[in-house]
């Protein structure tokens, strides 16, 4: 797509936006979010940039995995969601680099520290067992510590509206590349107690994960199984006093090929999770006290039991990480409001590591033993919101003590003001860290920190037929850490800066019909290594599989009472990949993608859905030398008891 057709769509969607605000139609809601301060308060109280994403809008994604619902989102981009299943899932948040945005389960913080960057493998969530996502943009490191460099995404997985002792739903999806999705979920109230037991199956033949180039050498399909299960259990021991426990254990196993432009006909990587824990949480009058305690493990084997690789015969890379995680927290309502949040959380992890291969030149085998680090935090805000809601703020600190590297400092201050009934304007100074990974660490011990400054300042506009928002941000990176191709080590060099413009849309056109669209805009200066040379320090004005432009739209019609369809459009502009060792980067094309989805509830029990993607099976790529997803349909069922 050229500069001036996507000029011409975003003209389009600012002409809709303003044509709707003549309609009168219902009003657009003001939901209680909870990932802005860690307790449960109105989105229009906190000048944080938040977006929602509903369980009607996740019901509505029926054969969407969760990282192609968050691909869609502002500012967000999922390296690896249209990719092949099981690829790696690669979160860019504003452009910030892998392990730079904090994923949280209900709320705690979820990783995996066995890999590079510490970060958690999407493909380990199912997008049925979740109730709905808050993603908080802009560095949030003084109330969520480390890898909040660019924000956090918070995935909710229980359901707090239960009513009934017993309620059951059953969704079956099949489709294209053979893939069958089936997803059985148990939860009701009774008494004193509140559960909820969900279980998700997923197995597809998938495509080949490598492109050939060739078209002739006959690549081999790459398919994925995996089971999701999770449960939650809560006991309201008073009216004030509640205790919950929960548990959640992901496996998949999925084919993988050898590399860029390389199949592989058996390569496989399993890759299996399991978190459990528990918490209590007091609320009375002005008080409110939360404590939560996690344990999670996760074991990864890739496994190469192959004749095809011209070196290898055998390879076997296993890893083993988990981690512990102790918090609690305190927000006091001092009256005249304000209110004092106060908290300390404590965080361990560990890996180790077994390698053994065959190859043309003989075995080979090695061992990297257990290896740990741990961090223990102090924080503390202060949050006002006037009594007219016109004016609100937070302000707020922590001291983070590592075991590793000794003290680190992080603050935020956010103002907000109403100008008027219907626009609120916002802004926010915020410094961000992000501590060394332990295999960082096992490479160059006596490495520092990454240290950030994010700011921000939007405008939203709230009426009851239309919500939107834009928003310009600037972050600054100083002793980045990045990988030297010459020492072969990691080290403190890297300078980023990233500016930014994010649009965001909301809009009833009519009593039927909504459209929702986003706009996200990438200024970047990185300083790095040379990656033609790997000598020399050069800046490059593009950062690597993130685009400059990127476009989502989707328009919904309510058909009748019973029918919804809707149509998506994602455009993605020119970015760049690397071209591969001592290359230049190699510029990937833009493209538009487009895709439908319809439902039909037949009753109160019983819904059918279709959903299709890239349905003019345009040919593109996302990673280079990697397939991404060709035309695909998947059709379902729905019921619920």
């Amino acid at each position: 797509m050229s500069k001036t057709n996507l000029l011409s769509v975003l003209f389009f969607c600012c002409a809709f936006t303003t044509k709707a605000q003549t309609d009168t139609v219902r009003g657009q809601e003001d939901p209680v979010v909870v990932t802005a301060n860690k307790y449960e308060q109105k989105q229009s109280t906190t000048g944080k940039v938040i977006t929602v994403i509903s369980k009607d809008q996740l019901t509505k994604s029926n054969g969407k995995t969760l990282s192609q619902v968050l691909n869609e989102q502002a500012g967000l981009v999922i390296n690896g969601a249209l990719n092949n299943y099981g690829s790696v899932q690669t979160v860019y948040m504003r452009g910030a680099a892998s392990g730079r945005t904090l994923i949280l389960l209900d709320g705690i913080p979820v990783n995996d520290p066995s890999m590079i960057n510490n970060e958690f493998d999407l493909n380990l969530f199912s997008i049925d067992n979740v109730d709905r996502i808050e993603i908080c943009k802009g560095a949030q490191s003084t109330l969520y510590g480390s890898d909040a460099i660019a924000g956090v995404i918070n995935i909710i997985t229980v359901n707090a509206d239960t009513k009934k002792p017993l309620n059951v739903k059953a969704t079956i999806t099949g489709g294209s590349l053979n893939t069958i999705k089936a997803n059985t979920q148990v939860y009701g109230k009774k008494g004193k107690f509140n559960y909820a037991a969900r279980y998700t199956r997923l197995s597809t033949n998938g495509f080949s994960a490598a492109y050939d180039s060739t078209v002739i050498k006959g690549y081999d399909k790459d398919g994925y199984k995996g089971n999701v299960a999770n449960a939650q259990v809560k006991f309201q021991a008073t009216d004030q006093l509640s205790f919950r426990s929960f548990l959640m254990y992901s496996q998949y196993k999925a084919a993988i090929d050898a590399g860029v432009f390389s199949d592989e006909k058996d390569y496989n990587i399993n890759n299996d999770n399991l978190s459990t824990g528990g918490g209590f949480n007091f609320k009375k009058d002005f008080l409110t006290i939360a404590g939560t305690y996690q344990y999670s493990q996760v074991k990864r084997t890739y496994l190469n039991d192959s004749i095809y690789k011209s070196n290898t015969i055998f390879e076997d890379n296993r890893y083993f990480g988990k981690t512990q995680f102790v918090e609690m927290y305190a927000a006091i309502n001092l009256g005249a409001g304000f209110t004092l949040l106060q908290g300390a959380d404590y965080r361990y992890s560990s890996y180790n590591q077994q390698y053994a291969s065959i190859s043309i030149y003989g075995p080979y085998a090695s061992s990297f033993n257990d290896t740990s680090l741990s961090q223990s935090g102090l924080y503390g805000s202060i949050n006002f919101v006037s009594f007219d809601k016109k004016f609100t703020m937070e302000a707020g600190g922590r001291i983070n003590t590592h075991s590793r590297y000794g003290n680190n400092n992080t603050y935020t201050f956010n103002p907000s003001y109403a100008a008027s009934k219907h626009v609120r304007i916002f802004g926010s100074i915020a410094s961000g860290f992000k501590a060394p990974t332990l295999y960082q660490l096992s490479i160059n011990p006596l490495l520092q920190p990454e240290k950030s400054v994010n700011y921000e300042a939007g405008v939203q506009y709230l009426h009851n037929k239309i919500n939107s928002r834009l928003v310009y941000f600037n972050r600054h990176i100083e002793n980045g850490i990045d990988y030297n191709y010459i020492t072969f080590k990691y080290f403190n060099y890297l300078k980023q800066v990233v500016s930014g413009v994010e649009y965001e849309v909301s809009a009833d056109v009519s009593r039927r019909i909504n459209i929702n669209a986003n706009y996200t805009y990438l200024h970047t200066r990185e300083t790095t290594q040379n990656r033609i040379t790997n000598k020399d320090t050069i800046t490059y004005d593009y950062l690597l599989r993130r685009p400059k432009h990127n476009l989502n739209i989707t328009v919904g019609y309510q058909a009748t009472d019973a029918l919804f369809l809707s149509v998506t459009g994602k455009y993605v502009s020119t970015r760049y990949d690397v071209g591969g060792y001592a290359k230049k980067d190699v510029a990937l094309n833009d493209y538009f993608i487009a895709g439908v989805n319809t439902s039909y509830a037949l009753n109160k029990h019983y819904t059918f859905f279709a959903n299709a993607q890239n349905i003019t099976n345009q040919k593109f790529f996302d990673v280079r030398g990697y397939n991404s997803i060709p035309a695909l349909v998947n059709v379902g069922i729905t019921a619920n008891w």
